[in-house]
């Protein structure tokens, strides 16, 4: 069966069975070309902004078709679940550091809330919970027992 072909809104021609694949027709760049597109797709997802309103940007400003922009976010999604797999042993030091700076910065400039939650934080993380500290309390029973009638 033939593949009907389509143009798209951004002006690629894409087949259905390719477009259904997630496969996308249309001029192929070198990969160092398209390596060097995903990375700066990479590095601008610390902006803040939503997944939708990066890969349109990103489709904008590269000249690229939707379709292609969302493959480059599919392999920037790889990156980042591989760069977690990789740092998630040195986090957990990474953060009580970055805490640690954040709570003298808190008491410097007076924000003893801040500087609450923060020594909160590090408790959590070094097993001191509410509910560990409960645990460590002693329990007190009190039964009352009916009245005899004798």
């Amino acid at each position: 069966m033939a593949d009907s072909v389509l143009r798209n809104t951004n002006g690629q021609f894409t087949s259905e069975r390719a477009l259904q694949d997630g496969r996308v027709c249309g001029k192929r760049q070198p990969d160092a070309v398209i390596e060097a597109r995903r990375q700066r797709l990479y590095s601008k997802q610390l902006t803040g902004k939503t997944t939708r309103q990066l890969v349109h940007e990103h489709s904008s400003r590269e000249g690229i078709g939707i379709d292609t922009a969302w493959s480059d976010w599919k392999q920037v999604k790889k990156w980042n679940d591989e760069d977690w797999e990789q740092d998630r042993e040195k986090m957990v030091s990474r953060l009580q550091g970055m805490r640690m700076r954040l709570f003298d910065q808190a008491v410097r400039k007076g924000q003893l809330q801040t500087a609450a939650q923060i020594l909160d934080s590090l408790g959590k993380v070094l097993g001191e919970s509410v509910e560990n500290i409960n645990l460590n309390t002693p329990q007190l029973s009190i039964q009352v027992e009916p009245k005899k009638n004798s």
